[in-house]
């Protein structure tokens, strides 16, 4: 989708700061993060939403958790704990419409969240 903004990253379009790609998905730091650690991990195909995904396609929201996991490790929260969110539809506060985790670490969270 050509004005998708994370389409725009995945093409190279728009520069971003890598933290980790594989063939299914990248992730890179939020440019508003809300934590120490607040990484993205998108899919390189657009999907709207959680709700966009196919039965058919559980390899893919694999590689997509896999993806998290590995920016944990990256970051240095894997030991010490971290969050991973996914907004799905306005009313959750999804503003980017190209499904994404967020992977926030780095310091304490309360529970429940806002």
């Amino acid at each position: 989708m050509s004005n998708c903004l994370f389409c725009r990253i995945v093409s190279g379009e728009i520069p971003s700061k890598m933290v980790y790609q594989d063939e299914q998905c990248m992730a890179f730091d939020d440019v508003n993060p809300q934590a120490p650690v607040h990484v993205l991990v998108i899919p390189r195909a657009h999907v709207e939403s959680l709700q966009g995904f196919q039965t058919s396609e559980t390899n893919l929201m694999g590689a997509l958790l896999q993806g998290c996991r590995e920016v944990a490790q990256l970051k240095g929260v894997s030991d010490s704990g971290y969050r991973v969110v996914a907004n799905t539809g306005s009313s959750a506060g999804q503003t980017v419409f190209h499904m994404h985790f967020h992977v926030l670490g780095g310091r304490s969270f309360a529970w429940p969240p806002g």
